[in-house]
């Protein structure tokens, strides 16, 4: 196996980085402050092509693979995290109407999407189906060239400030295969926004409760065939998965690079931090888990890429290691500074805020356990473990 990056991927995450340093790390504390969802420069960061990373060319964007994706994303998240947290799940969505939306939706949608133009939000979790998503009740009733929306969207990332709904809801029968997949118009007849929920972390962008009352959606707007939805939402999630962990390792990065350079310059008892042998343990721990998670994130990327069949479960093993690890690195990294670190003058406790729920969403880390030891215990050999 090669473990280099290629001269384009590093041109790509050069590009990623300096964007994250010039537009992002300088404002994140401020956004995160205010609680402002900063668009403008989301915007900016479109004109780079960062809003359509791996939605196809055709349809306005890069085309880039998830292994690429991952690596710009890791670099973005250590400017800001829940800026490029959002920017991941606008990814997702823009790939999911760019490769199952029909041609007209395609044409004109997606390329805004993959420009900046305009922004969406997908809609999967409600108050009531959570882990258990096959479990949504929003139901969607086909009536003549429309459909009927009805339900409810709880955690919703971006809402009430974004142009378009990824909207996952029930056309059939109880289960996964009764659910089908819809492109909403945020500001379509029927919708309305809860309150702006009061976050732990994730604070510079919105997150809301949408209702769906009586809201008709052209039949051209669904995506993929009736049914499909929930397959479209578990191929969505595997890369996801992979966004996640990678917004993970990129603030754990960043926490560790600030550790580092605190420890060699804060003197205890006479002598730096970076003299004591019980910080230099501490360090190359960090370090180890970090580069280990890093390269379970890249498998996955490249097993999602290559359609392998196993594709789903790496997917979780990475997002549930990658996303542990990272937020255990962001609270060494806080530790690490003592007092310091507790202030708001100092970037480590909005590093652990904002990592802290990526071990919930995307699905919960217990999830990903669950997926990881039924593949486990379906196979004596284990040899799919070796086989990369």
């Amino acid at each position: 196996m090669n473990f280099s990056m290629t001269e384009e991927q590093r041109a790509c995450v050069a590009l990623a980085r300096d964007f994250a340093e010039e537009k992002l790390q300088p404002n994140a504390a401020d956004w995160d402050a205010q609680s402002y969802f900063p668009l403008d420069v989301l915007r900016e960061a479109a004109q780079l092509g960062f809003a359509g990373l791996y939605a196809p060319v055709e349809a306005g964007g890069l085309g880039l693979s998830r292994l690429d994706s991952s690596m710009i994303l890791e670099e973005l998240a250590a400017g800001c995290t829940a800026t490029t947290a959002y920017l991941s799940i606008h990814n997702m969505c823009a790939w999911m109407v760019g490769h199952y939306g029909q041609a007209e939706v395609v044409r004109h949608i997606c390329r805004d999407l993959c420009s900046g133009k305009a922004w969406a939000s997908y809609c999967l979790t409600e108050p009531d189906a959570g882990s258990d998503a096959a479990s949504l009740r929003t139901r969607a009733v086909r009536d003549g060239r429309e459909y009927v929306l009805q339900g409810q969207k709880a955690f919703i990332s971006g809402a009430g400030s974004t142009d378009w709904l990824v909207v996952m809801a029930r056309t059939g029968a109880t289960g996964a295969a009764g659910i089908s997949a819809f492109l909403v118009d945020a500001n379509r007849h029927g919708i309305s926004y809860g309150r702006l929920e009061d976050k732990m972390g994730w604070r510079c962008q919105p997150t809301r409760m949408i209702r769906f009352d009586e809201v008709r959606i052209p039949a051209e707007y669904r995506l993929g065939e009736e049914g499909d939805g929930f397959a479209i939402a578990m191929r969505g999630l595997d890369g996801g998965r992979i966004n996640i962990g990678s917004c993970s390792l990129g603030t754990a990065q960043a926490a560790l690079m600030r550790l580092q350079q605190h420890v060699q310059v804060r003197e205890q008892f006479g002598k730096p931090l970076a003299a004591l042998q019980t910080m230099q343990f501490q360090l190359a721990d960090m370090a180890t888990r970090l580069v280990a998670a890093r390269q379970m994130i890249r498998l996955a990327a490249w097993k999602l890429d290559q359609s392998e069949p196993d594709a789903s479960v790496f997917c979780a093993m990475a997002k549930q290691m990658a996303t542990d690890t990272g937020f255990d690195v962001c609270n060494q990294a806080l530790q690490g500074h003592g007092g310091y670190g507790y202030l708001r003058d100092y970037p480590l406790e909005r590093y652990v805020r904002d990592c802290r729920v990526h071990q919930i969403l995307e699905g919960t880390n217990e999830i990903m356990r669950l997926i990881v030891a039924r593949r486990v215990l379906r196979d004596d050999s284990m040899l799919w473990l070796q086989n990369f």
